[in-house]
């Protein structure tokens, strides 16, 4: 996992906020060839998700950053990518403008399950997020995907802040 600072903070908001969705082969690449990723997660889950973004945001960007990378790492792993296995139903302020205590009151019940979710029931599942700050959005993914019959939870991220 990268450290979200200098250049590779500025390169991960270019590729959320400036429109170069094409640096996700990149970053999926950086992830897949990490020792601990290989060591610590690959051929040890059955299927990956993204965090997702909430409708009106993946409208105003054009893409789920998350999701393309994570669609390209289950590729490269060889295992099952699930789109809609969990939807955010609100539209909530950016985690990256709060604090700790913010962050985790702003992400409550922010998720619910979407139609995949049914087949991740007793399967280890991989979370895909760009960036790991607190771990209030990996907690809250995985308290939802748990209540619902995932067996397991791994959380992966491009970076951490």
């Amino acid at each position: 996992m990268l450290k979200y600072e200098k250049e590779i903070r500025d390169f991960i908001l270019q590729y959320k906020f400036d429109e170069k969705s094409y640096l996700y082969k990149t970053f999926a690449r950086m992830i897949f060839e990490d020792k601990i990723f290989k060591e610590q997660l690959v051929n040890k889950y059955d299927s990956i998700i993204s965090v997702p973004i909430h409708k009106k945001r993946l409208r105003d960007r054009g893409y789920n950053q998350s999701a393309l990378i994570a669609k390209e790492l289950a590729r490269m792993c060889k295992i099952e990518y699930f789109e809609d296995a969990l939807v955010k139903k609100n539209n909530i302020v950016a985690q990256s403008s709060l604090d700790k205590l913010g962050r985790v009151k702003n992400i409550k019940d922010a998720f619910s399950t979407g139609r995949d979710i049914k087949y991740l029931k007793d399967k280890k599942v991989i979370v895909f997020d760009d960036i790991f700050t607190t771990g209030a959005t990996a907690n809250e993914c995985s308290k939802v995907l748990k209540h619902n019959g995932v067996s397991k939870v791994g959380i992966v991220s491009l970076a951490k802040d």
